[in-house]
């Protein structure tokens, strides 16, 4: 039986392995799919694991995405470019990175209809996600990319990576058509982004890459204040569809079913 994990830290609200596990019954693989929390000193023992045939997959998520990379053989072209890595696999000998939150935003982005063509966009955050959804942002083709975050040499250091973006200081509100908190706050209940968006006109888009839980208070707020809200949940199952993909070569149905299942 193959064995395939998603590593974080946190990871006890990851929704992965009730994902994976459920597509790889539906298409009757045999495979099991777990959830294991890690610290910085754990990588390198965990890619000697996937090059010794013990995991056939692991998918990586907060902290690690960036961190993972020094233990990688190779990258595919966007994790090359974003730096940042969400999936990985053994390919020969070489245990390759990939990057599917890059689809699974544009997918997600694309599925609720939003017009991203020309836009302005602010991003709250500048962790390991937030360089797949410029990279995303960008294939869309958005207008100005705006980012902010507590620590803000880390929003200046994205412009390494993309010189176009726009940094500004956090607290600050620029004009905007979508809004992303692309931070962590949110994950536990009782979490505040202390912004006033009430001097906002209405009709904006709130974007949370947070999916668990269903409603944080950044888009509670929001939504009191008349602007339309999305959570990070079909983001979330896209990206794992592409990753699941890549590992089984079979592409997994997406329907209610599933999204019936993360709401459980």
């Amino acid at each position: 039986m193959k064995k395939y994990l998603v590593i974080g830290n946190p990871i006890k609200h990851s929704l992965s392995p009730t994902l994976h596990n459920y597509w790889m019954k539906k298409n009757n693989i045999d495979a099991i799919y777990e959830k294991k929390k890690l610290e910085d000193n754990d990588l390198k023992d965990l890619i000697i694991k996937v090059k010794e045939g013990e995991f056939s997959g692991i998918n990586v998520t907060v902290p690690f995405k960036k961190k993972i990379i020094n233990y990688l053989d190779k990258l595919s072209p966007e994790s090359e470019i974003t730096k940042s890595v969400n999936t990985i696999s053994l390919d020969g000998k070489n245990v390759i990175g990939y990057n599917t939150d890059i689809d699974g935003f544009e997918l997600a982005i694309k599925n609720i209809n939003f017009g991203v063509l020309n836009k302005k966009i602010l991003i709250l955050g500048a962790g390991g996600v937030v360089p797949s959804i410029i990279f995303s942002l960008n294939k869309l083709q958005a207008g100005q990319i705006t980012v902010s975050n507590r620590t803000r040499e880390k929003a200046e250091n994205l412009r390494d990576l993309f010189k176009d973006i726009n940094v500004i200081d956090w607290g600050e509100i620029t004009n905007f058509d979508l809004i992303i908190n692309a931070t962590s706050v949110g994950l536990k209940d009782g979490d505040k982004i202390d912004f006033d968006f009430s001097k906002i006109n209405k009709g904006k888009f709130f974007y949370d890459v947070i999916y668990n839980s269903e409603e944080t208070n950044f888009l509670k707020t929001a939504k009191k204040l008349g602007h339309k809200v999305e959570n990070g949940k079909k983001m979330f199952v896209y990206q794992a569809a592409v990753a699941f993909e890549l590992w089984h070569k079979i592409k997994p149905e997406i329907n209610n079913d599933v999204y019936s299942l993360l709401n459980d």
